[in-house]
C-alpha cells in the first residue's frame, strides 16, 4: 500500500525541539527556542510505495508435453547461453509414435505413386511391397517387446526364488538359534508339530528338512558360532554374533523381512506376467492389423487399374496429412530437450530426474511496459498448468532471469497514482540493505486499478539504473517518487510555516532572541520544504511554532501571549 512521504523530513528536524520541550517540563525550566534558517536548496514532494524486486526479464519454461524427467543439465544460480541445453525428459513413446506416422507416411506415399503409375499393377506391387515392410517392422517390434517383456518375467521369478531361498536359510538360521539357546515360548519340537498338525507347508515356514533336528555335530559348531554362516546362490551370510535374547530376536526378525522379500517379489513377478500378456495380446493385434493391410493390398494388386484423376488427388491429400502427422511428431521428439531461449541466470527450478513433470501451460501477468511478472501473483494457467517437479501443477519447470538488473512493480494508492508519470526520478531503498539509495526511473504506470482491501490499487514499474551485487530478486523495497521538484531556490523548512487567514508565516528571531511573525510569499510547498519568493532573505534564523497548551492546563503557556 502507498504512502506519502511529505512530513518525514520536518518530523526529523523537529525531534530534537520536542524532545527538549519534554526535557524542560519534567525539570520546570523554560526550553530554549529551537531555531532553523532559511537556506537555498530543492523543493521536492514524492509519494511512496514498497514493493518486490523483480528481474528486468524473466522467462518460465517447461515441456510442451510432460514426461519423466530424464536429465537436469544446469542448477539453480548457473549462467546459460542461447541454445544450451537445459533438461529432458523421456522421448521412448514419442519416437514409437513418430515411428508410426513414418510408416503412415510411407503408406501414403506408395499409394500416390500407385495412383500416378501408368501400370496400376506395377503401383500396387510397390504399395505390397510397402504393406509387407511394414508387416516385418510391426513384427520386429512385437517381438522385441515380447523378449523384452519375457526378460523381465524371467528375472521377476528368478528373484522370487532367490528370495525363497533366503527365507528357507533365514528359517534353518533360527531354529538352529532356537535349539542353542532354548526358546522359552514354543520350542522347535512343538512348532513342527503345530505345522504338522495344519498338513501343510507354505514358502513363509521353515522346510521340513530344515526343522529336524540335529542329531550330530562336530564339536567345533557345537562349541564355535563365530564361523556360523550360510550361503544363497553363493552369497555368504554371517550373522551378528549376540547373545541369546538378541540371536533370537535377530533371527525372527530375518525371517519376517524374508517373508515381505518373499510377497514383494511375488507381486513384482505377477505384475511382469501380467504386462507380457497385455503387450503380447497388443502385439497380436498390430500384427494381425497388418497382415490384414497386406491382404488389402494383395488384393489391389489382383485388381490392377488405371486410377482416375480424382482419385491421385485423394491419395495427394492423403499423404499431405501423413507428413503433416510426422512434422508434428518429429516436433514432439524434438521438444523433449529443453533449451535456454536467451542468456540468463537459472532463477528457479521445479523438479528432479526421475520425477513427472505436466504439460507446460498457462500464462503470468507481467508488470506495466515490462515482460516481468508482477511479483507474488498467480500463474492465469488453464488445465494443468506449468507443472512443477513430482505432478505438483500451477508453476514452471523452470525460470531464466537476467539478474543484472532489477526493476521494482509497486501498486500505489490511486490518489498518488494520479501524481505519477513516466520518466520520473525515484530513490530506492532496499530493507536488506540499509545504506543503499539506488536511482531509478518510472517506466509505466497500469491503466487499469486492481482492487485490494477495499481500495484500488494502480502498480507501477521502476527501473533500477544501477545494478548492486547485494540485491536478490524477490527483495522487499521502497520506491520514493519524485512528482515535483524545483531547484536552487530560497526555502524555509515546512515545519516552521503557518498560516493565519490569507497570510503565510514564519518567526523570525528577533535582535532579542524573541520571535517576530514575518509573512513571505510561499511558492512550491514539497515534503520538507517550502518555496519563498519574496519576504524573507538567504540565512535569517527561524523559530518553530510555539506547542499548543495542554488542555485544561492553567496559567499563559507558549504561544499564550498576544
Amino acid at each position: 500500500m502507498s504512502r506519502t512521504t511529505g512530513r518525514r523530513g520536518w518530523a526529523a528536524g523537529a525531534i530534537g525541539a520536542v524532545a527538549v520541550l519534554a526535557l524542560t517540563a519534567c525539570t520546570g525550566e523554560e526550553p530554549p527556542p529551537p531555531t532553523l534558517r532559511v537556506d537555498r536548496g530543492p523543493v521536492q514532494s514524492t509519494v511512496s510505495a514498497s514493493g518486490t524486486l523483480v528481474a528486468i526479464s524473466e522467462q518460465s519454461l517447461g515441456f510442451p508435453r510432460g514426461g519423466q524427467l530424464k536429465e537436469v543439465l544446469v542448477n539453480v544460480g548457473d549462467q546459460v547461453v542461447p541454445g544450451q541445453e537445459l533438461a529432458r525428459i523421456d522421448d521412448f513413446a514419442l519416437r514409437q509414435t513418430l515411428e508410426q506416422e513414418q510408416a503412415n507416411l510411407a503408406e501414403a506415399q506408395a499409394e500416390l505413386d500407385r495412383a500416378q503409375g501408368d501400370n496400376r499393377v506395377h503401383a500396387t506391387g510397390r504399395t505390397l511391397e510397402q504393406a509387407r515392410e511394414i508387416l516385418e517392422a510391426v513384427k520386429k517390434q512385437v517381438k522385441e517387446t515380447n523378449d523384452l517383456n519375457e526378460a523381465a518375467t524371467r528375472r521377476a521369478r528368478e528373484s522370487l526364488e532367490f528370495e525363497k531361498k533366503v527365507l528357507r536359510r533365514a528359517w534353518d538360521r533360527l531354529h538352529e538359534v532356537e535349539e542353542r539357546c532354548g526358546d522359552s515360548e514354543e520350542s522347535p519340537t512343538e512348532r513342527r508339530a503345530d505345522s504338522a498338525a495344519n498338513g501343510a507347508q507354505d514358502d513363509d515356514s521353515p522346510p521340513a528338512e530344515s526343522r529336524a533336528p540335529r542329531t550330530t555335530s562336530p564339536p567345533e559348531e557345537e562349541d564355535d558360532t563365530e564361523d556360523a554362516s550360510f550361503l544363497v546362490d553363493g552369497i555368504s551370510y554371517r550373522p551378528a554374533q549376540a547373545a541369546c535374547p538378541e540371536e533370537l530376536a535377530s533371527a525372527r526378525t530375518a525371517v519376517e523381512n524374508a517373508k515381505r522379500a518373499v510377497l514383494s517379489a511375488e507381486a513384482e513377478l505377477d505384475r511382469a506376467k501380467h504386462q507380457e500378456d497385455l503387450d503380447r495380446a497388443a502385439g497380436k493385434v498390430a500384427i494381425e492389423r497388418e497382415e490384414q493391410t497386406v491382404i488389402s493390398a494383395e488384393n489391389d494388386s489382383g485388381a490392377a487399374r488405371n486410377d482416375r484423376p480424382a482419385d491421385i488427388e485423394v491419395r495427394k491429400a492423403r499423404l499431405r496429412n501423413a507428413q503433416a502427422a510426422v512434422r508434428v511428431a518429429q516436433q514432439d521428439v524434438d521438444n523433449t530437450v529443453l533449451y535456454a531461449p536467451t542468456a540468463g541466470t537459472v532463477a528457479e527450478i521445479n523438479g528432479r530426474v526421475g520425477e513427472f513433470v505436466g504439460d507446460a501451460s498457462g500464462t503470468t501477468p507481467v508488470a506495466p511496459g515490462s515482460t516481468a511478472r508482477i511479483p507474488d501473483s498467480a500463474d492465469l494457467t488453464s488445465e494443468g498448468g506449468l507443472s512443477g517437479g513430482g505432478g505438483g501443477g500451477g508453476g514452471p519447470f523452470m525460470v531464466l532471469s537476467d539478474l543484472d538488473t532489477f526493476q521494482l512493480v509497486v501498486p500505489f494508492e490511486e490518489s498518488d497514482a494520479a501524481r505519477i508519470a513516466p520518466n520520473q526520478e525515484v530513490e530506492v531503498t532496499v530493507d536488506a540493505v540499509p545504506d543503499l539509495r539506488a536511482p531509478a526511473t518510472v517506466l509505466s504506470i497500469a491503466p487499469k486499478g486492481t482492487p485490494s482491501s477495499g481500495i484500488v490499487e494502480y502498480n507501477a514499474t521502476i527501473v533500477l539504473r544501477e545494478g548492486d551485487a547485494r540485491l536478490r530478486d524477490g527483495q522487499t523495497a521502497l520506491a520514493d517518487v519524485i512528482v515535483e521538484s524545483v531547484d536552487n531556490v530560497l526555502r524555509v523548512p515546512s515545519a516552521a510555516v503557518r498560516r493565519e487567514g490569507e497570510r503565510t508565516l514564519v518567526d523570525v528571531r528577533g535582535a532579542d532572541g524573541e520571535p517576530v511573525p514575518t509573512p513571505f510569499e510561499a511558492g512550491a510547498v514539497g515534503d520538507e520544504y517550502t518555496q519563498v519568493l519574496s519576504g524573507l532573505r538567504e540565512g535569517q534564523e527561524l523559530l518553530l511554532p510555539p506547542a499548543p497548551a495542554a488542555s485544561g492546563s492553567s496559567g499563559g503557556g507558549p504561544g499564550g501571549g498576544g
